[in-house]
């Protein structure tokens, strides 16, 4: 569904009444397309304090294929698609100041839709003063995220026990267009099971490689599927029998295959093995969820169960299944999705907000133990306001909250998500582990 107030602030009168009134001016954000599949101008690289990572990150962001300098000429058209601070070596109050010295003279020359990307460390256990700043750069980055505007975004990019080369395929989908609506989060990455080898083609990353996605037949799962489809992936993709005729074209139009299934059968999980066992999977995508909304008091069981049935029961029990036979191979991911109302909760929502936050608590239990036991990957996107057949239905006045209650000052599209979810997926993100990502442009809902 169009945004009309979103059209309407980019035409001059409309500038002019909306800059007059004080209301939102969200700016057009500039997605990946094969026409602009990169940012437009050079990208600033600075260091707070001594760190010990430097030569290796200015090779990494160098592979990028943005200009990468220390300083800019002060031309008018010298205005940086992005900056990058490392701030890993921040150990105290007078190291922090830097970061602060380093974004305070260019942050205002930001290109409109740039990039602000801080590299901090993990808060130490063992020295308070290092844990006082490196968390301070959580809410360093959330702040700037909210105040930057123009549709630019912000994000922490923590190295824990990690290479910047480890945190390459992160750092490239941040510095791109492919992260237009992510602003605010933290990402943690962490020592790599097995050695993260980069791809052959960083434009096609899946090459080679089999996903499955589940509610594929539309909306959100069919962006994801052609999403991995862009990247090189082959696609099974799974949706209920009722949307066999949807499910057939999406699988006809990516040259995947079809799979009609009720996620929430008891032997699902043994029938995508087997339909997968050859060429075998290496990427799991839930995206299959409903919603049954009412408030708690009007909510009989059978609106509570069948929600979480679908969004959390049929999560367990098919990741449980795979990984317990090995369908997916090592090296492989499982992207679930969560949602900003797991996070937050919202009004009507008990059942669908605690099948989410179980998404989110099954991330963090499983995740470390998939990794070490059968060298797989478990993340989660939790996507905010999204422009869906489903959002469309919503009344006006809280569609139009939805869409402006974030930094960006609109609602997402199914491609947000699915990008975010290809980021994820890809090989050489095999340091992240563990992360629960909002896609929602910052809502102000939620931490």
């Amino acid at each position: 569904m169009a945004d009309r107030y979103l059209n309407f602030t980019g035409t001059a009168p409309g500038r002019f009444l909306t800059k007059r009134l004080g209301l939102p001016q969200p700016a057009p954000l500039r997605r990946w397309s094969p026409e602009h599949p990169a940012l437009d101008g050079p990208l600033l690289h600075f260091t707070a304090g001594t760190s010990a990572h430097h030569e290796e990150l200015s090779a990494v962001l160098a592979r990028t294929g943005l200009d990468v300098r220390g300083s800019l000429s002060g031309g008018a058209a010298d205005r940086p698609a992005a900056i990058v601070v490392d701030a890993t070596a921040v150990t105290g109050l007078g190291t922090l100041a830097e970061v602060h010295a380093a974004l305070h003279p260019c942050v205002r020359s930001l290109a409109p839709g740039g990039r602000v990307v801080v590299l901090g460390a993990r808060p130490s256990a063992d020295d308070h003063h290092q844990a006082a700043v490196q968390q301070g750069l959580e809410g360093f980055v959330r702040s700037l995220g909210k105040e930057i505007g123009r549709g630019r975004t912000v994000n922490l990019v923590r190295l824990d026990g990690a290479s910047p080369e480890a945190a390459e395929s992160t750092l490239r989908f941040l510095l791109s267009p492919r992260s237009a609506y992510v602003s605010g989060q933290v990402v943690e990455i962490g020592a790599p099971q097995d050695p993260v080898a980069a791809p052959e083609n960083w434009d096609r990353p899946l090459a080679g490689r089999t996903a499955l996605v589940t509610g594929a037949a539309r909306g959100i799962g069919e962006a994801v599927a052609e999403t991995l489809v862009r990247d090189g992936a082959q696609v099974v993709l799974l949706d209920v029998p009722s949307a066999e005729a949807d499910l057939n074209r999406v699988a006809e139009r990516l040259g995947g295959r079809a799979l009609p299934l009720d996620i929430t059968a008891d032997d699902a999980g043994e029938r995508i093995a087997a339909f997968t066992a050859e060429p075998g999977l290496d990427v799991l995508v839930h995206n299959a969820g409903i919603t049954r909304d009412r408030r708690l008091a009007n909510m009989p069981a059978e609106r509570w169960s069948s929600v979480l049935d679908v969004n959390l029961a049929s999560v367990l029990t098919t990741t449980d299944a795979l990984l317990k036979t090995g369908a997916i191979r090592r090296g492989g991911s499982i992207v679930t999705t969560a949602s900003i109302a797991g996070i937050a909760g919202n009004t009507g929502q008990t059942n669908y907000a605690a099948s989410k936050a179980g998404i989110i608590g099954l991330v963090r239990s499983l995740a470390p133990r998939a990794l070490a036991e059968h060298g797989v990957t478990l993340n989660a996107v939790a996507p905010g306001f999204i422009e869906t057949k489903m959002t469309a239905a919503v009344p006006l006045f809280i569609r139009e909250a939805g869409r402006r209650m974030n930094s960006l000052g609109q609602g997402g599209l199914p491609v947000d998500v699915a990008e975010t979810t290809a980021w994820f997926a890809s090989p050489a993100s095999g340091a992240v582990n563990g992360q629960i990502v909002r896609v929602c442009g910052q809502s102000l809902l939620g931490a």
